[in-house]
């Protein structure tokens, strides 16, 4: 029988420093828009936001002694910070549209319901209707293509976390009306139990645009609806409208180890369109399996 082995090995210092990430104090501004695109517009904000700015993200491999992410050499990887609270970037044509329809080729045949980890006291019956996509389970290696391979490494090098840290893919659709209620990502102890590694950030790679609705929500950014009585399936906050090679990036952690509250997210409802997009969760230990 198959058993789970945690290798602790220690995160390289240059992923030490991607999550130290921090807050930065800028003045805020009411934003309907922060991408210049004349194709569309990706973002809108209930709240104030802070404008972001085009970045080049240099990835320099030696400097990484304990990494395994790929060739020694500068890759520049543009990006966007939408948000520090919480710690989100965006990445512009991370991937083409030929990769994009490859894993959704990949994916159609093996599609199953989406399932939930569940928290002490719930039950299958208590969280139906909480996600309501379907997707599935695909690891690079099982890839014969290479395109998982090829954007796990480019994950890995915009991350500076090793591609030994990810979990296999997560390919989700969403069809109309099909939704994912505001949750974590992160494992907290007392709502799952002891828990051997830990959900650092998520990466998030749209396969598809969407006409209308599908974004990504983020309804605590800034510490909006933070009020009592929130209700965790409006589609508030921070949105991330789907379009197709783009990526989004969002840490989950404080670097303390600590959840990070704001990371809060859902999916909005699919009003026209579908959505398909590959989820690669990064964990702060290597999983690892022996017989």
């Amino acid at each position: 029988m198959s058993q789970r082995r945690i290798k602790n090995r220690p995160l390289p210092p240059l992923t030490r420093l991607a999550l130290q990430i921090n807050r930065r104090k800028t003045q805020p501004e009411t934003l309907s828009f922060v991408f210049q695109d004349p194709r569309s517009t990706f973002i809108s904000h209930d709240v104030p936001v802070i404008r972001p700015r085009l970045k080049m993200l240099e990835v320099d491999h030696d400097a990484m002694p304990h990494g395994d992410t790929g060739e020694a050499f500068i890759e520049s990887i543009p990006f966007q910070v939408l948000s520090w609270n919480p710690r989100a970037l965006y990445f512009p044509n991370f991937a083409t549209p030929e990769q994009c329809e490859s894993i959704i080729k990949m994916a159609k045949s093996k599609l199953k319901p989406s399932t939930l980890a569940l928290r002490k006291g719930e039950t299958t019956e208590s969280t139906k209707g909480t996600r309501t996509s379907s997707g599935t389970f695909i690891s690079g290696s099982e890839d014969k293509t290479g395109v998982l391979d090829f954007i796990e490494r480019k994950i890995a090098k915009a991350t500076m976390i090793p591609q030994s840290h990810g979990e296999a893919f997560n390919i989700l659709r969403y069809e109309i009306g099909q939704k994912y209620d505001s949750h974590y990502d992160a494992f907290n102890p007392d709502e799952y139990g002891p828990q051997p590694s830990q959900r650092v950030a998520s990466f998030l790679l749209y396969l598809s645009s969407v006409e209308e609705g599908g974004e990504t929500m983020f309804p605590l950014e800034n510490g909006s609806a933070v009020s009592s009585g929130f209700e965790y399936k409006r589609c508030v906050g921070l949105k991330v409208k789907p379009r197709q090679g783009d990526g989004l990036l969002f840490y989950s952690l404080f670097p303390n180890g600590t959840i990070d509250r704001a990371s809060l997210h859902g999916s909005c409802p699919v009003i026209e369109g579908e959505k398909w997009v590959a989820t690669k969760w990064i964990r702060d230990q290597i999983e690892l399996d022996e017989a």
